[in-house]
């Protein structure tokens, strides 16, 4: 299967608020810390509402307006979206959202992805939460250079997120 990566257009909205609430629904469940479907729906399920896809939609124009700060790509699969990665330049790069959904995981479309974000934000300083179950997402960071703080917080009163950072270009390069 083919998965084309490439800056998403307006009309991609809906999906990015789909895929964001589908990705999250795969992901972060955990007995442990509380966090079950109906929480993710109470918490992320906005992003899938007329409001969460008019966000999506503002956000898509002003990446186009504004490359130099803000960045945004989609995987696509066929033409159903599949996963997507975003960022913004400020006093360093953020990096985030970005979810792949589990049918596109392991493929070598996240290390693509973070290809092309890494060019876009050159050597500037770089950070990032994680959700701190997340060890796969953990791992991947890892592999490109970004380092947990030992900062955390804790998203809507249950969802564990580490802070990592990459400070410069790593002296070996992993893509």
């Amino acid at each position: 299967m083919t998965h084309v990566i490439e800056a998403p257009h307006t009309e991609d909205a809906e999906s990015l608020g789909l895929v964001q609430l589908r990705a999250w629904l795969q992901t972060y469940p955990n007995e442990k810390a509380g966090i079950d479907e109906r929480w993710i729906r109470e918490h992320r399920g906005y992003s899938a509402t007329a409001e969460g896809i008019a966000q999506w939609r503002t956000f898509i124009v002003a990446a186009k307006q504004q490359p130099d700060l803000l960045f945004c790509r989609v995987v696509r699969s066929d033409t159903e979206i599949v996963g997507f990665l975003c960022g913004r330049r400020d006093d360093g790069v953020v990096l985030g959202p970005m979810y792949l959904l589990n049918e596109a995981q392991g493929k070598g479309v996240g290390g693509r992805m973070m290809s092309e974000f890494l060019a876009w934000a050159g050597s500037a300083p770089m950070r990032l939460w994680v959700t701190e179950y997340n060890e796969r997402a953990v791992h991947f960071y890892e592999r490109y250079g970004f380092k947990t703080t030992g900062e955390r917080e804790i998203w809507r009163g249950r969802l564990p997120n580490v802070r990592m950072i990459r400070d410069s270009e790593p002296s070996d390069n992993l893509s």
